[in-house]
């Protein structure tokens, strides 16, 4: 549904003061005199004499996708006037989120978040979509920001006020999932996930798409890539349906049927197919590379450069893989220190058939994926890697670094959906939504270079 996003208030405008005016006039006359009137008032307003201004709050463009910024611009004030944008959403868990930045005009009465950075409020920096990365939860037991629902708008409220009181309105509706994406239900051989598909006809590369210890299904990252002109197949392994309810013994030959269903997709470049997770997905999506040749590609965020244990509950064995029946070698917090046991779990990057990219954070509370994902970078190195391998470190972000989306980034403590315990990420608002910003348009590069530019070639 269209929701209009420049919507204006102005009870005092030059217009109502018009009408006023001309009210007692006579009915000829009157005519004539009201077409005057705004004859000379279109004029000011356009700055002929540069008396009267035509007043706005405008968001450009007011439609985006989750991954895309929008500007927020107000014009017609006075010159180095002092206002307030606030911005307000409802998130998919039902919680309110708020920011308010106050914001000096220019000489010419404007104020535009891409080009200006406020002088007061939530955030301090020059930052397009400052009022949304920096918003804070109105109840301040909310943990973090919730995504709305696959295929769902979130309509996020912006106002300007003069003197504290609201002069104007505008909003930005934001889209998870592009026009035209469809999804396709995966339930077959003991599989389960959704494979979604560009609104595009014809063959796509493909990513699949792996979450991490929070198990379920991974839709938000895979509706991303769909949205970008990939076949993406969010796969579920742990903790959905009839599958394991831990993170314990998953059998890596379960992630080879996958592989094997999406090359069999009519949809899908069978030779242009990359893996994608974060967290224990990231571990996973650098392991699945390392075995199996139909992943010309692997993109891991906050990745691991070892094997870890079983997670995240009370697991019945301490093993996470298995691969022909054989538990994988892993490191625990009791054995992580021994050099022999690391030895053992790591993985085998060299391995991997193409080019590696990983996003890290230095301030990451859950594990040291920065560090980790060096000893990666340096392993591929000193095998004389054959393909590109890059680590886009981010020094004041956490777990949640690089994610595809420009959201409310503030985090309390968080509980694992599975472990049930609280859980801090690290990172600050402004590091994560800067990590965001900046790894997006890589990550799709990326990508683009990898696999959609070698399927142009003759």
């Amino acid at each position: 549904m269209a929701i209009p996003s420049d919507r204006t208030a102005e009870p005092g405008s030059a217009r109502n003061r018009v009408d006023s005016r001309i009210s007692t006039t006579g009915h000829s006359d009157g005519r004539v005199l009201r077409n005057a009137i705004f004859a000379a008032a279109a004029v000011l307003c356009t700055g002929g004499f540069g008396l009267l201004r035509a007043q706005t709050l405008r968001v450009i463009p007011d439609h985006t996708l989750v991954d895309e910024s929008a500007t927020i611009r107000a014009s017609g004030l006075q010159p180095n006037e002092r206002i307030v944008i606030s911005a307000e959403l409802t998130d998919g868990g039902g919680e309110r989120w708020m920011s308010q930045a106050q914001f000096i005009a220019d000489a010419q009465g404007n104020v535009d978040t891409s080009a200006q950075a406020p002088v007061g409020g939530s955030y301090k920096e020059v930052s397009a979509m400052g009022l949304v990365w920096s918003m804070m939860p109105a109840d301040k037991k909310a943990g973090a920001y919730r995504a709305m629902r696959i295929g769902a708008a979130q309509a996020i409220e912006f106002a300007l006020l003069r003197d504290g009181k609201q002069a104007f309105s505008a909003e930005l509706q934001q889209a998870i999932l592009a026009d035209g994406v469809q999804r396709v239900i995966l339930n077959e051989q003991g599989l389960h996930g959704i494979l979604f598909l560009p609104a595009a006809n014809g063959r796509h590369p493909g990513v699949l798409v792996l979450g991490g210890s929070e198990g379920g299904m991974p839709l938000e990252r895979a509706a991303w890539l769909a949205d970008r002109g990939y076949a993406a197949l969010a796969l579920a392994y742990f903790r959905y349906e009839d599958l394991p309810r831990d993170l314990e013994a998953i059998p890596l030959e379960y992630f080879q049927r996958a592989l094997n269903w999406m090359v069999r997709r009519p949809e899908i470049e069978s030779d242009r197919i990359a893996v994608m997770g974060g967290s224990r997905g990231g571990e996973l999506a650098l392991q699945l590379g390392s075995m199996f040749p139909q992943i010309r590609a692997v993109v891991a965020y906050v990745p691991a450069n070892t094997l870890h244990a079983a997670c995240c509950g009370s697991t019945k064995v301490p093993y996470a893989w298995t691969w022909q029946g054989t538990p994988l070698a892993y490191i625990s917090l009791r054995t992580r220190q021994q050099p022999e046991v690391v030895m053992r779990a790591t993985i085998p990057v060299e391995r991997i058939h193409g080019p590696v990219l990983m996003i890290s954070a230095e301030d990451d509370h859950v594990w040291n994926s920065s560090e980790m994902a060096d000893d990666v970078v340096g392993r591929l190195k000193s095998t004389h890697f054959a393909y590109s391998v890059e680590n886009l470190k981010y020094p004041h972000a956490g777990h949640a670094a690089g994610r595809p989306e420009i959201v409310p980034t503030w985090r309390g403590e968080v509980t694992h959906p599975v472990s049930g315990q609280e859980m801090d990420l690290g990172g600050s608002a402004k590091g994560d939504a800067e990590s965001s910003v900046d790894a997006i348009p890589k990550v799709l590069g990326f990508l683009k270079r990898n696999l959609q530019d070698l399927t142009a070639q003759p």
